[in-house]
């Protein structure tokens, strides 16, 4: 197999057909705006010191990095809650621990604004979100409302396919392609590349599998033998006769899985399981090498729910308004409305 990210992203197929519209995305940072919403409310007291902070052309890690030095303190007493892309303006929680004193923050540099600090009582962690809130404005539109208009309503009455965005595969496809030099023997001793190579390699899988879903019109129903989960939850449960008659289903509440393959765990049934063996065998080198470095297998919803989605129509631009559950991307759901270019 060879890292294309044309396998892995653009010719990922479309609940609708390809999009008839093109328009441009993000023709400058403000066009991809991102706020997180943390799981928990702050204490108000405690170890650790949580910043809200706003970041325009910054990575997360650099931001971390900056406060490290502006705190006093090693980078690795530095957390966040999630990455944000870079060319974007994004509002993103930082932790630092730092007991016994309230330090004064040197003056933030360009591209870096200060919105709000609060103690709490416990670390920052990855992940810890209830979800992000996105506004983004498509530009330079062109093609027919009609068709537009379609697609925003599927969109908010039927979710999307929870693809993994090109920004899991690198600029290229560069960790995917990380990802066949590493199953092929060439040694990684940094564990956090090692980490994203391993990580494109599971999305491609888990793609190729919805995609196949997604041509079979089966990526938001229930096949036989499905696994299937809640939004906002992480169990994972078998499916029974009575699960594809689940009001919950209709609801956007109830989703079947897709893999995120690794050493075995609870695996689907029937149907489910003969689409999922089909796919994955075609990629046998990436499926036996995660099973070589002892990933955990897991299991990840096939269907994003799109909420408090609104749109915004000017003459030649869309913004659109929604909020995501973690681990979901935004271009999941751009790219059911344009072609972007």
């Amino acid at each position: 197999m060879r890292a294309d990210l044309d396998a892995a992203w653009h010719d990922l197929p479309h609940v609708l057909g390809p999009p008839g519209l093109t328009g441009r995305l993000r023709r400058q940072p403000e066009d991809f705006r991102v706020r997180e919403l943390l799981s928990f409310s702050p204490s108000g007291d405690g170890e650790h010191l949580l910043l809200e902070i706003r970041k325009r052309d910054w990575n997360t890690a650099d931001v971390a990095s900056w406060l490290a030095r502006g705190l006093g303190v090693k980078r690795r007493a530095v957390t966040f809650a999630g990455r944000k892309d870079r060319h974007a303006v994004t509002e993103q929680w930082f932790g630092a621990h730092l007991p016994g004193r309230w330090p004064d923050l040197p003056e933030l540099p360009p591209g870096l604004d200060l919105l709000r600090t609060v103690r709490h009582g416990r670390k920052l962690r990855l992940g810890a979100l209830r979800g992000n809130r996105f506004r983004i404005r498509l530009t330079a539109l062109q093609g027919g409302r009609e068709e537009l208009h379609q697609r925003l309503w599927r969109i908010a009455r039927s979710g999307v396919p929870n693809y993994f965005g090109a920004q899991r595969f690198g600029i290229d496809a560069g960790n995917l392609a990380g990802a066949e030099r590493l199953f092929q023997g060439q040694r990684v001793s940094d564990r956090p590349l090692r980490g994203l190579y391993l990580s494109a390699a599971r999305a491609f899988l888990f793609n190729q599998v919805l995609a196949e879903r997604v041509r079979r019109n089966c990526w938001d129903q229930v096949l036989p033998g499905d696994l299937m989960t809640f939004s906002g939850s992480r169990s994972i449960f078998p499916s029974d006769m009575r699960t594809a008659r689940d009001p919950r289903l209709e609801a956007l509440d109830l989703h079947p899985t897709g893999p995120l393959p690794g050493t075995p765990g609870m695996q689907p049934e029937s149907d489910a399981l003969q689409l999922e063996q089909e796919v994955l065998e075609r990629h046998s080198t990436l499926l036996h090498g995660l099973v070589d470095y002892r990933l955990r297998a897991e299991r990840r919803a096939l269907r994003l729910p799109v909420t408090d989605f609104g749109w915004t129509e000017n003459d030649d631009s869309l913004t659109l308004n929604f909020s995501l559950p973690p681990g979901a991307f935004a271009t999941a759901v751009i790219r059911e409305i344009i072609d972007s270019v």
